[in-house]
């Protein structure tokens, strides 16, 4: 028996307006918007573009700069609605789409647990049980009362990665997160993401790096100024990427 599908993208695209003059106000904006003076054009992000992910598989989505990359995970993830097309997605989802989303960077670590556990849809008596275990994971107990604001990067990734995953979501969105720390840590990052998948989880991912995209996803779709180039194995995907 076939796996179910938890993501299915059919014929997906999304517009939007590239204003070619610069509106330094929201009454100037109106001014212009009134007086149809305000110019711009349309681009097509993605166009028609189809995919379906089974329950457990590790699918990426590579391509260069303005393919249309991070778009379909925001479109998947809820947080943008396409122009056209349809999306049926069957479970929880985690996302890890923009460093620091979610996060009040006045608030300390523990603080942001409880903020962005509360987004994720977590109750708050499994972050209370697993509070330790999210700032050990995130390597950050020296720094857990410190306001997030005096944080690098990398701290915040860490920060975010644990208590997404502290949680077995049905699918984890994850967007060019694992490249931003130390060799370690992304290490250990994919083998927690492993151990998800082993539970049942399905990973779609965003990278950069092939390397990675071999090591995690079982296969890749590549991307094109918003159109599907091929889905398939990552090997033949990666190379394919890599000649563009």
């Amino acid at each position: 028996m076939q796996s179910e599908n938890v993501i299915q993208v059919k014929d997906v695209s999304i517009q939007f307006r590239l204003y070619k003059e610069q509106v330094n106000s929201l009454k100037e904006y109106m001014i212009r918007k009134m007086t149809r003076k305000l110019q711009y054009e349309n681009f097509w992000a993605l166009k028609n573009v189809s995919f379906d992910v089974k329950k457990g598989e590790a699918v990426a989505i590579v391509g260069k700069n303005g393919s249309g990359k991070s778009t379909m995970l925001k479109i998947v993830s809820g947080v943008m609605q396409p122009t056209f097309g349809t999306l049926d997605i069957r479970g929880t989802i985690a996302p890890m789409i923009e460093l620091g989303a979610g996060f009040d960077f006045e608030l300390t670590a523990r603080e942001n647990i409880f903020l962005n556990g509360a987004i994720l849809g977590y109750p708050k008596d499994m972050l209370e049980e697993n509070l330790d275990e999210i700032i050990s994971f995130a390597e950050l107990e020296k720094f857990q009362d410190v306001p997030i604001k005096n944080y690098s990067s990398g701290m915040v990734t860490r920060l975010g990665f644990s208590i997404a995953t502290i949680y077995k979501p049905d699918i984890l969105i994850v967007d060019e997160i694992l490249s931003v720390g130390d060799f370690r840590f992304q290490a250990k990052c994919e083998e927690r993401i492993q151990k998800m998948r082993e539970q049942g989880t399905t990973l779609l991912l965003v990278s950069h790096s092939t390397e990675q995209v071999k090591r995690v996803c079982d296969r890749a779709i590549l991307l094109s100024n918003g159109n599907k180039i091929l889905d398939g194995d990552t090997e033949e995907v990666c190379n394919l990427y890599l000649d563009m």
